[in-house]
């Protein structure tokens, strides 16, 4: 029995930890051919007796989602600032 949710319920993010082992490793290339890409570099910690190793996947529709989202920000900015919106700006 796999443990991956349902097509339709894919999570857009995940981090997959576990032992730096062929299953992690399993674990990633599963997720790579369900459609994931990998998000940033690998993690690893030593606890005491092994490596651990963690790696950030996620969804390209999710990366999309989220660059339009900022784009349509940074529009709605721009137009409530009449064009003069250099997109700089501090939190």
């Amino acid at each position: 029995m796999s443990d991956a949710p349902a097509p339709d319920e894919r999570l857009s993010y995940r981090l997959i930890s576990g032992p730096d082992n062929r299953e992690f490793c399993e674990r990633i290339s599963a997720a790579l051919a369900e459609g994931y890409v990998l998000h940033g570099s690998p993690a690893a910690t030593f606890n005491g007796t092994g490596v651990i190793v963690a790696q950030a996947i996620v969804l390209p529709a999710a990366i999309a989602s989220a660059d339009a989202a900022v784009a349509t920000a940074v529009d709605r900015l721009d137009a409530e600032f009449d064009g003069e919106f250099d997109g700089e700006g501090h939190a």
